[in-house]
């Protein structure tokens, strides 16, 4: 029986609707690679020319706190896509990824400028403390009937700024649009109090309160075709030590942890650019740069572990404007933010473990450069039946521009 990768499209999607992944619409609507209404599009995106079209794929069977799973991701490189199934497959030999989440919060800060008297404005605005809160309420009511809105206020002087820190929780949104309401209410009022205009208010996109997952993989899963379990679970453990202590190795690990938990961003109509410089803020929280992964090895167990903050919605924004942002989380499984969340560390960890995986065992440039053919072929020129062929070419010989060309060439003379 051919492997997903092997079917066509068309037949990759009738097996999605037979396991019950999506149902018909879903596939024919995938099917028919539908652009989005002018409306819609010229409200999504800014001097709106036209789209921009990438590949919507999945990572399949995903198994996150016991639940399979197919990630749908976008993005322009199929090895990403390739791997992050890869690792899949390897951390299901050990049950999958165990994530645990956190409360769902964002921050918000109001903050003020060259105040005269700093400890003096922090005194007066801890003292009306009961305003803001009023304030905040006033500003969103229908998230209160929720369970949500402000849930914390810190006042701190720094310097001759005055910072008020405003933790809210925005329920199933991502909550930027929410936060920055409540933050320009709140820099309103207390603007009167100290008879100046604050500097900002808005949002803040770092946290220090991460998802974090796990996984213990038996190490037999991930021997190669040439390596034994055991040695390349070694290496793994050995290369993610490094990672620790060598700057330009934790920015290429975080950077393969991110390929997935971006590309799954966009696929779910999220923010990647939040996601993206909130792992990032995190890595680098010490004052050092670190990985958002670990992996270490006790012979018989590779045990991998990933930490990385996720502000991330499941209702609003371009995730209810998007069809495909819809069947992205039919795909997935994913209801809440909570859900949301968990896939995404769960990917980044696999997504980290086929990388490192690659990179200790046969090298990255062969598999890497295996799926870069179809690109290759196009880029060369080949077009419909002939991109097929003409990677199917490269595969036997050098992947390079000048040698694809030669054998378009020579494919169209036989023609």
């Amino acid at each position: 029986m051919p492997k997903f990768y092997q079917l066509s499209r068309k037949e990759r999607l009738e097996q999605l609707v037979a396991e019950g992944s999506i149902d018909e619409n879903d596939a024919n609507y995938l099917l028919a690679n539908h652009v989005l209404p002018d409306a819609i599009a010229g409200h999504l995106g800014e001097n709106q020319l036209g789209q921009f079209a990438l590949p919507f794929g999945i990572a399949r069977k995903l198994v996150v706190n016991g639940v399979t799973r197919n990630v749908a991701m976008v993005g322009e490189e199929p090895s990403v896509v390739a791997a992050a199934s890869n690792g899949a497959r390897m951390a299901s030999a050990g049950g999958g990824v165990s994530v645990t989440i956190p409360a769902h919060t964002v921050a918000g800060e109001v903050v003020f400028a060259g105040v005269a008297d700093p400890q003096a404005a922090v005194a007066l605005i801890r003292a009306r403390e009961d305003d803001i809160w009023d304030a905040a309420a006033y500003a969103h009511p229908s998230i209160i009937g929720r369970g949500g809105g402000l849930k914390e206020v810190t006042v701190a002087a720094i310097a001759d700024f005055v910072k008020i820190r405003l933790l809210v929780d925005p329920q199933a949104a991502m909550g930027a649009n929410m936060v920055n309401s409540i933050a320009e209410a709140v820099a309103k009022m207390v603007s009167g109090w100290l008879k100046q205009a604050s500097l900002l208010a808005i949002l803040s996109n770092y946290s220090d309160d991460p998802v974090v997952g796990t996984v213990d993989i038996p190490v037999a899963a991930v021997a190669t075709k040439n390596v034994d379990g055991r040695t390349i679970a070694a290496r793994i453990a050995q290369a993610s030590a490094f990672g620790q202590l060598d700057v330009e190795r934790a920015t290429t690990n975080n950077k393969g942890v991110m390929n997935g938990i971006e590309a799954a961003t966009i696929a779910i109509g999220n923010d990647y650019r939040a996601v993206g410089t909130a792992a990032h803020a995190y890595a680098a929280r010490t004052g050092s740069y670190q990985p958002l992964t670990r992996w270490t090895t006790d012979g018989a167990i590779l045990h991998g572990e990933i930490a990385v903050p996720l502000q991330l919605g499941v209702v609003g924004g371009a995730t209810a404007a998007l069809p495909l942002a819809q069947i992205a989380m039919k795909l997935g499984k994913i209801a809440t933010v909570a859900d949301a969340q968990a896939v995404l560390a769960a990917l980044g960890l696999v997504q980290n473990l086929a990388a490192l995986r690659a990179l200790v065992g046969p090298g990255i440039q062969s598999g890497h450069m295996a799926l870069q053919a179809g690109a290759l072929a196009i880029a060369a020129g080949a077009r419909d039946a002939e991109i097929g062929e003409l990677t199917r070419q490269l595969q036997d010989t050098d992947k390079t521009l000048a040698t694809a060309k030669k054998l378009l060439a020579i494919m169209r003379t036989r023609k």
